[in-house]
């Protein structure tokens, strides 16, 4: 039988799906987002068992019960849908802080997922990525209109490409992972340690997509390519660069970039995948080598870090100057198909209908951490899974429950 390929492998997040999480709130963006001083609820259930009763902080505003008890309807009713393992999301506005869970910490397992867990985050990653590349660019390191040839030879397009296309994905550099040699040699042996050189070889020599700045393509090529600029310019591993300019300034202490190695810290959710598999059957990816996706998508975090993370990425305090995160903002390409007037991708982040921010897949996982200016909402999902929920082009599941949980927020 033939075996599933992989879906544009490693952090599926192109336009087309961004566009899922778009749900409510306007195209124009506004405000900042501000630490909420309300109280947490956390709800949790495990099929058959129904949703148990929030516990509140006393005297502190938050989501009323019938709000919490849809949003624990959308975790129990999505898993159910998609037939996933399990679910943690978080859902933080003006009006409170809710995390739910749902279903277990893997298939054929019985424990429930605990906000601690840790796990894959997929293109996630590209938001860290292109924050350096961002933070470089200020420290007058390099030059956004570096072309791409300057750092690494023998690329399409690399004499004129520059970081900033890189990014944006409008290089015309074509997906490595979409190479019927890669998918070959990763399925054959998921534990493979990769280089980054390999990874871009698959590539290099070969005709470009189109010319630089006249197309967009969603190609992981990209975010190798510019992981391989930071090594170069700041001469240390992207693992070392990561921890002293974001996860330690930050306090994202459960947050790591693994580099070569297969291991996630404990507790960790177990990853199911049906990606290289014969039709019908699924395999567990947890420890599926993530060198496969560097600087694309390699990181391992949890939701406290991931929330830390989404408040630094969506205001840019703390890892960029206001202008820059300004410059940031502005880079939303809404003109070159698939994007559109209402879903858009620029330096490292999307806007989907109002909905910002990045969704992220790697085998056996997916993500969303989405933001909401106009409601100055937040929401972040992780599954335990990335097969598509059923039908012909079924959305991913984190991307589902994002934008099933922004269905159910009051007044949307």
């Amino acid at each position: 039988m033939d075996r599933r390929r992989a879906r544009t492998l490693v952090c599926v997040v192109a336009v087309p799906v961004l566009t899922l999480a778009a749900a409510c709130g306007s195209t124009t963006p506004g405000g900042a987002v501000t630490t909420s001083s309300t109280a947490q609820v956390i709800t949790s259930s495990m099929a058959p068992v129904t949703t148990s009763s929030p516990a509140t902080t006393a005297g502190a505003a938050a989501f009323d019960d019938a709000t919490t008890a849809s949003f624990q309807r959308v975790l129990d009713d999505t898993r159910a849908t998609g037939g996933f393992p399990g679910v943690i999301a978080l859902v933080s506005s003006p009006q409170g802080t809710w995390i739910g869970t749902s279903g277990t910490t893997g298939e054929g397992l019985d424990a429930v997922p605990t906000p601690t867990d840790h796990t894959r985050v997929g293109s996630l990653t590209k938001t860290m990525t292109a924050t350096v590349i961002l933070q470089l660019s200020e420290e007058g390191k390099l030059d956004l209109s570096d072309p791409i040839g300057k750092y690494v030879a023998g690329m399409p397009n690399g004499d004129v490409a520059t970081i900033q296309q890189l990014a944006e994905m409008t290089s015309g550099i074509a997906p490595y992972t979409e190479s019927d040699a890669f998918q070959q040699q990763l399925f054959a042996d998921p534990l493979k340690v990769w280089t980054p050189q390999e990874l871009i070889a698959f590539e290099q020599g070969q005709p470009a997509e189109f010319a630089p700045g006249q197309g967009w393509e969603y190609s992981n090529t990209n975010y190798v390519l510019l992981g391989m600029v930071i090594e170069q310019v700041t001469g240390q591993s992207i693992a070392d660069v990561f921890q002293e300019r974001l996860f330690g300034p930050l306090g994202m202490t459960n947050t790591v970039f693994p580099g070569s190695s297969n291991a996630i810290a404990d507790p960790h959710l177990h990853g199911l995948t049906e990606q290289g598999q014969d039709d019908g059957t699924t395999a567990d990816a947890t420890e599926w080598n993530p060198s496969e996706a560097f600087t694309a998508g390699e990181v391992i975090s949890t939701l406290g870090d991931l929330e830390i993370w989404s408040k630094a990425l969506f205001t840019g305090e703390g890892i960029l100057k206001p202008e820059t995160q300004q410059f940031r903002r502005d880079s939303i390409n809404h003109t070159i198909p698939p994007n559109s007037a209402t879903a858009g991708y620029g330096f490292g982040i999307g806007d989907m209908g109002g909905w910002w921010g990045h969704d992220g897949q790697i085998p056996g996982y997916t993500t969303a951490v989405m933001h909401n200016y106009d409601l100055d909402t937040t929401i972040i999902v992780l599954v335990n899974s990335d097969i598509p929920l059923p039908g012909e082009k079924g959305p991913e599941p984190a991307p589902a429950v994002q934008k099933a949980l922004a269905q159910a927020l009051p007044g949307a």
